[in-house]
């Protein structure tokens, strides 16, 4: 019976690789597309003092998403105490130097958020845990 099971993954585990995803040039510039919108409205994010009640802006504190370093998530984060993800770094800097509310980790402002940050490193070596 083990040894049936093991086959039967097996089996699952090749036809998942023979089926993978396909993509054509067009769904890749399509794509590009859609992630440079992102971005751009992550900026626009990263910069609106109404994301937070007193009028301070991402921006101010990172000026082009200096200093956010998401190549390092997850690490710990002092502030929260434990290991943590940029999202909910992020929502620490909301919630306390913008004074505004947390959001959905799957809000679209997040998602926005994370990719501008992001892509503001594009190119530093991934180095999660570090300080």
């Amino acid at each position: 019976m083990k040894k049936m099971t093991m086959y039967l993954y097996s089996l699952i585990f090749i036809a998942g690789a023979v089926h993978a995803d396909e993509f054509t040039q067009q769904d890749l510039k399509l794509w590009k597309v859609e992630y440079e919108s992102v971005v751009h409205k992550g900026r626009k994010v990263f910069i609106d003092p109404k994301l937070g009640t007193n009028t301070v802006t991402c921006n101010e504190c990172h000026p082009n998403a200096t200093n956010t370093h998401p190549e390092t998530y997850p690490k710990f984060q002092k502030q929260l105490g434990k290991v943590a993800t940029m999202a909910e770094m992020i929502n620490w800097c909301i919630a306390n130097p913008l004074e505004g509310k947390k959001m959905a980790l799957d809000d679209p402002r997040m998602i926005a958020l994370i990719a501008y940050i992001t892509e503001e490193r594009r190119g530093v070596t991934l180095e999660p845990g570090k300080h």
